[in-house]
């Protein structure tokens, strides 16, 4: 179920949460929460017992209990104001899937090219995962995945021929909209580096508790220009300051998966 569900309104997020990357404390809601860690760049999901339905909406058991953390890094563009832009997201597990909350204001949505051309010039989400952790370079293998995923639910990757691809079948997602808030609600398998194009057998990994995983997401942010104007990401490593994420995964930050 890949789409986008414009809403009369929102389902309102009234969780209290903390701010758990890049050595912040807390967010606005001030609340502490039961993981206290000054490791940089680093996010503490927890297990969900309920599965979420993925339908856009902030309704499911363990969005109430994930914390939030803020997309705030500028990695390529100027400053902006908060009514062109502010993100931020929350992350949940189970031994199938990764499932991710993201909530977006933009005052300009676009979504103009085609799925596989210039694809990161249009708004989209960006979720870079390195299974094992292992860092290095995976810009055209799978030692890891950066996933852009359009507002379609379209998710891009280069794949070893040096050709974009699309790997729909590793991401579900429901887009919803209220104005020109969204949000964006993903399931996303989790591919080793043994994947391959070639084969029809690839199955995700089984995650498990204290697992860690190479992890950065970003939004590509396009107003109305031919290129995209801002991407703004999560962590605050130099690599993703010199736009190396879709090259090197030794800049993502880090995932810990805990119970």
């Amino acid at each position: 179920m890949n789409k986008i569900i414009y809403l009369v309104g929102m389902a309102i997020l009234g969780v209290s949460c903390q701010n758990l990357l890049n050595n912040k404390t807390s967010n606005s809601d001030g609340i502490v929460n039961k993981f206290d860690t000054t490791e940089p760049n680093t996010y503490y999901a927890l297990r969900t017992i309920t599965e979420p339905i993925i339908d856009g909406l902030a309704t499911d058991s363990c969005w109430s209990q994930a914390v939030w953390d803020t997309l705030d890094q500028i990695w390529l563009g100027s400053n902006y104001s908060a009514t062109d832009f502010t993100g931020r997201y929350k992350i949940g597990w189970n031994e199938k899937q990764l499932y991710l909350l993201i909530e977006i204001t933009d005052d300009s949505l676009l979504n103009s090219r085609e799925p596989l051309v210039n694809y990161w010039d249009d708004d989209c989400v960006e979720v870079f995962i390195d299974e094992d952790h292992s860092g290095g370079i995976h810009q055209y293998n799978y030692n890891a995945f950066a996933y852009h995923i359009s507002p379609t639910m379209d998710a891009v990757d280069m794949g070893p021929d040096k050709k974009a691809h699309l790997y729909n079948s590793h991401v579900q997602g429901v887009l919803t909209k209220n104005g020109a808030h969204y949000l964006w609600e993903l399931a996303i398998s989790i591919y080793p580096d043994t994947y391959s194009d070639e084969k029809n057998d690839n199955q995700p990994v089984k995650l498990g508790k204290n697992k860690e995983i190479g992890f950065s997401i970003a939004y590509c942010d396009n107003d109305s220009s031919p290129t995209r104007e801002n991407f703004i990401g999560s962590v605050n490593t130099d690599g993703h300051f010199k736009n190396d994420g879709w090259i090197d995964a030794s800049c993502f930050g880090v995932l810990v998966l805990k119970e």
